[in-house]
């Protein structure tokens, strides 16, 4: 198994396994991981992924070995990475766990989830131009959107690597956590995402998203469609309910 997947109450851990090559991004572990978010992403009692990898690797790039066989016709028949767009339909929250390396592909995954939390030790770069190419896997487009254009032109000109304090400051990283107990940690917050009103998460997630892709005109008026929608909802009902009643609210 390339990924292992793990359900803990309301939340799933998928945890990369190709230790001994990094956790490198091959055909394999793309579709294995794929495939379960898909299917943890139909169950109504899941709430919330993580994506973790090891202590010493998040996730160290895309599989070079794979793809030096690889010609353009090749790449270009298959599409090659274009498998990645169904990684951005997943509708469930997804929170990145990065401990160690997340270089190039491992870089681009983290940022494909909504929240990064990275351990102390982590480090992040896009160093494809190293190896006489560009990311492929959104690197270019969601680090520029994500810390400015400046900063994503250095990294993806120079290969230059950051650790996880720089990546905090530049905003690539939520927090960082430290290095004991670090999955610990990011279990725990994600309990707290998970615990929530499932379609309400949902429409979260959806509504911030378009804000990358939107005029603020149509954004507005697209969140305020998604707030109206929720009040069709039982949680609705349970969470305002809850509110007035000072309880705990009991989604499902």
């Amino acid at each position: 198994m390339n990924v292992l997947f793990e359900q803990i109450g309301r939340i799933v851990i998928a945890k990369l396994n190709r230790p001994k090559a990094l956790n490198a991004l091959n055909s394999e572990i793309m579709i294995e991981l794929i495939s379960g978010l898909q299917k943890y992403d139909n169950y109504p009692e899941v709430g919330c992924f993580i994506i973790t990898g090891n202590e010493r690797a998040f996730c160290a790039g895309a599989d070079i070995k794979e793809m030096i066989q690889k010609d353009f016709s090749e790449m270009f028949n298959e599409d090659y990475f274009g498998y990645w767009e169904l990684f951005s339909r997943i509708k469930t929250p997804i929170v990145a766990a990065v401990n160690g390396y997340a270089f190039g592909g491992g870089c681009e995954l983290a940022m494909m989830c909504d929240i990064i939390y990275a351990s102390e030790n982590a480090q992040f770069g896009q160093p494809e131009i190293k190896l006489g190419v560009i990311p492929g896997i959104g690197g270019s487009q969601r680090l520029t959107k994500l810390i400015g254009k400046p900063k994503a032109m250095e990294m993806i000109l120079t290969g230059r690597t950051i650790d996880a304090i720089e990546a905090e400051r530049i905003g690539l990283v939520t927090q960082i956590l430290r290095k004991t107990d670090f999955l610990s940690q990011v279990i725990h917050i994600a309990q707290t995402i998970a615990s929530y009103s499932k379609i309400a998460l949902k429409a979260a997630k959806e509504a911030t998203n378009y804000a990358l892709e939107s005029s603020l005109k149509d954004g507005i008026f697209f969140e305020r469609r998604l707030f109206h929608s929720l009040f069709h909802t039982q949680n609705q009902i349970e969470g305002m309910s809850a509110f007035i009643e000072k309880r705990t609210a009991k989604f499902n």
